[in-house]
């Protein structure tokens, strides 16, 4: 079964590159401006529309469709915990020694408060696992966060330095999972420019 992955839009904390995590931030004039160019290819324009529950995931889902997504919260993205909000440059000026041992730790890495990776990781697969069960195929509005953690799924990433994949923005990702779980890249970074399917 296909399940076709994509970020949500940018968003004003976007634009300002601080973490959102699982604060409710709306997208921005542009974020929704460059949403409304974005067109799901004509196989998925049918699929189940699911997303995140975070309103920059629900509103993404909206504009990409034109319909209502059923709402996941295994979509939400990573909880920063006490560095949401924070930009990656100020956490490396504020917090050198803690936030360079957090991230030594790859997919172990944990903001104060907040979510591992592995734990990001782990609540993605489920979702896939249970989504296998469903027709399909599905469309899933989510975070990079989540994104990230299926190219360490699928690729074998550690959570160390830069992904081995570049997720670039109004991209899917497609992935066909089976009944038990097992999850396989059909696509990368399919482009949603063009027309309406």
């Amino acid at each position: 079964m296909i399940v076709a992955l994509l970020r949500h839009g940018p968003t004003p904390w976007n634009e300002a590159q601080r973490l959102q995590g699982r604060a409710d931030i709306a997208l921005s004039p542009a974020g929704r401006e460059q949403v409304g160019t974005w067109r799901l290819p004509a196989e998925l324009a049918r699929a189940e529309l699911v997303a995140s529950p975070l309103a920059r995931a629900v509103e993404t889902a909206r504009i990409v469709a034109g319909r209502e997504p059923v709402i996941e919260p295994d979509l939400v993205e990573m909880d920063w915990g006490a560095w949401e909000g924070e930009t990656f440059a100020g956490l490396r000026e504020r917090h050198a020694a803690a936030f360079a041992a957090a991230e030594a730790r790859g997919l172990d890495f944990r903001p104060p408060d907040g979510e591992s990776m592995r734990e990001v990781q782990q609540r993605l697969l489920s979702w896939l696992a249970r989504a296998a069960t469903r027709p399909g195929p599905i469309v899933a509005v989510t975070h990079k966060g989540l994104l990230n953690m299926l190219v360490a799924h699928l690729t074998g990433w550690n959570g160390i330095g830069r992904s081995p994949v570049k997720l670039r923005p109004g991209r899917v990702h497609l992935v066909d999972v089976q009944a038990r779980g097992t999850v396989g890249l059909r696509a990368w970074d399919v482009s949603l420019a063009g027309g309406r399917a």
